[in-house]
């Protein structure tokens, strides 16, 4: 039998509260249920208004918590820094010459690597953003008013090189 217990859950960014999925399994293993949901909250905070996958890891002799944060998927998170709901495009904006769901400033995309860094598949953090920034071409999103394509080749020329540290 395995000295830890996990527990895997989906919370609200920065407002996890003791539901009764999770309340009842905290409490069978006399940790301290506060404390448990008051490090969810500190480690989701950045998240908040959007769901979290948490994984909750209890030592089953010592009682010492670890939290584990998942993130939502990157087009979540870039669509909360927009401020909209759905990214798409209606056949009557296309009509009257909308090309794009919204408008992302370079730091707006870079706090959004800061937050998937972890889980992206890049070398060093300028490749980090670079990524975020391929993710914004699909959706269509434009960044400092610019397509992702110029601003791809904007970095590259160093225009950003200050930020990008």
């Amino acid at each position: 039998m395995s000295d830890k217990e996990i527990i895997d859950t989906l919370v609200d960014g920065g407002k996890a509260t003791p539901g009764p999925a999770l309340a009842p399994r905290l409490s069978m293993m006399k940790v301290n249920i506060q404390e448990v949901f008051k490090k969810i909250n500190d480690k989701t905070k950045d998240y908040s208004g959007m769901k979290v996958p948490v994984k909750i890891i209890i030592d089953k002799k010592s009682k010492d918590i670890e939290i584990e944060v998942g993130t939502p998927p990157t087009t979540s998170i870039l669509k909360k820094e927009m401020g909209i709901e759905l990214a798409k495009i209606t056949e009557e904006e296309k009509t009257a010459g909308k090309t794009s769901v919204g408008n992302l400033t370079m730091e707006q995309i870079v706090k959004v690597a800061k937050m998937k860094q972890d889980n992206l598949l890049a070398a060093d953090f300028k490749n980090a953003v670079k990524t975020i920034i391929g993710i914004c071409t699909s959706m269509p999103i434009t960044i400092e008013g610019k397509k992702p394509k110029e601003v791809l080749k904007e970095i590259d020329e160093g225009k950003y090189d200050e930020l990008l540290k």
